[in-house]
């Protein structure tokens, strides 16, 4: 049932607004509290690190619950967070209502999948969860540059976050106005779930997709600061770049889309082999320059499709249970996005925010290492268990 996808799908743009919205205002915060630009970055890896660790567990708390409810209550916890954040309060309590909502993302995004997959034919099963995750390629074409427009429009950062408020209560009015009850016909037993925990092959692709989103985040966290630092671009301008960068990640997630069915391990190679490789390129990039927006349009083509090709290969190798393995992929990949935020921080107190592009390659390298490991091992072991 397609609506119900593109239910999930708008509830994503609120989500994925509200996660990496402040990615275009991190410097602005930054002035405005007097703290430095790692410091501010917590408030995107401190998201990320409570989805990460309580994710899996709320999860399997929750699976049972009926999928409506749990949908509209994440985004009202987002609505909350939006509403505190906009009235500009004290660093920590700014950093609390940021962390709030994230003990329930993977659990909106997991149901979401959930509801639009299981009122799906099997053969179209991939095209609603492709649909659902399409939120994130359309929150970074839409919502996520025009809040940090809206942000240095009005002159001040708090601006960005009425704008991911009015995002996630069109999505908690969607939600409750015209989505049916849902409630889950079956509950999994417990253990039958965490038998996937006991699969070599699933915690190698969860390991695989951590190392891949520390790697997309080290230096798209500090996105604006590279901007403006090492290519000397106003907010204006950054905020376009921040478009670009978008729109070319939905041309990659459709790309990404088309190819996975073919070879999940060759798209998913191609598209982090040809990110690792932009790392290079964004650290020799100089002022604005038609070079400099080419690379940022295909740093963005390279980006975005990351998430879906990530989830989908864990998910591959745990097909028995995969709403704990979507909830799982999802802690794993803000694992990485907290650890490459904080990474990225860390290069930038020490050697200045043009170098995170090497900390973003090494990553990326790592990832690479350990898919083609897993690829030669499943192949030697038994073919049939390769995702492809």
């Amino acid at each position: 049932m397609k609506k119900i996808a593109y239910i999930g799908c708008l509830g994503m743009l609120g989500v994925i607004t509200t996660e990496f919205g402040v990615i275009g205002i991190l410097p602005q915060v930054a002035q405005y509290y007097a703290i430095s630009i790692d410091k501010a970055g917590l408030l995107l890896s401190a998201f990320a690190m409570v989805i990460a660790l309580a994710g899996p567990f709320m999860t399997l708390f929750m699976s049972g619950f009926n999928r409506k409810k749990i949908m509209a209550l994440s985004l009202g916890l987002f609505l909350i967070s939006g509403i505190i954040s906009l009235l500009s309060p004290p660093f920590w309590l700014l950093l609390v209502a940021r962390m709030l909502p994230a003990f329930l993302q993977p659990v909106y995004i997991s149901t979401a999948i959930a509801a639009a997959t299981g009122a799906a034919d099997k053969k179209d099963e991939h095209k609603m969860m492709a649909i659902v995750l399409g939120g994130i390629g359309i929150a970074t074409v839409t919502t996520v540059p025009f809040a940090t427009y809206i942000a240095d429009l009005f002159g001040n950062w708090q601006a960005s976050f009425v704008v991911q408020s009015i995002v996630s209560l069109s999505a908690l009015t969607c939600i409750l106005t015209m989505l049916p009850s849902m409630p889950v016909a079956e509950r999994k037993p417990l253990g039958n779930q965490l038998l996937i925990l006991q699969k070599p092959a699933f915690i190698i692709s969860a390991v695989m997709v951590f190392l891949m989103n520390a790697a997309m985040f080290t230096t798209y966290s500090y996105f604006a600061d590279y901007l403006g630092k090492v290519n000397g671009m106003s907010a204006g301008t950054i905020s376009g770049m921040l478009l670009l960068f978008g729109v070319m990640g939905v041309l990659g997630n459709f790309t990404a889309g088309k190819t996975m069915g073919k070879s999940l391990t060759g798209t998913t190679v191609v598209f982090l082999g040809g990110l690792t490789l932009t790392a290079i390129g964004i650290y020799y990039s100089g002022p604005l320059s038609f070079s400099t927006v080419l690379l940022i349009a295909l740093w963005g083509f390279l980006h975005t499709p990351c998430f879906l090709t990530g989830q989908a290969y864990m998910i591959a190798f745990a097909r028995e249970a995969p709403e704990f393995a979507n909830s799982l992929s999802i802690s794993f990949g803000n694992l990485g996005i907290s650890s490459g935020t904080l990474a990225g921080g860390w290069v930038i107190s020490r050697y200045g925010v043009s170098s995170t592009p090497w900390a973003m390659c090494v990553f990326g390298v790592a990832a690479l290492v350990l898919i083609l490991l897993q690829t030669f091992y499943e192949k030697s072991r038994k073919p049939v268990a390769c995702p492809d």
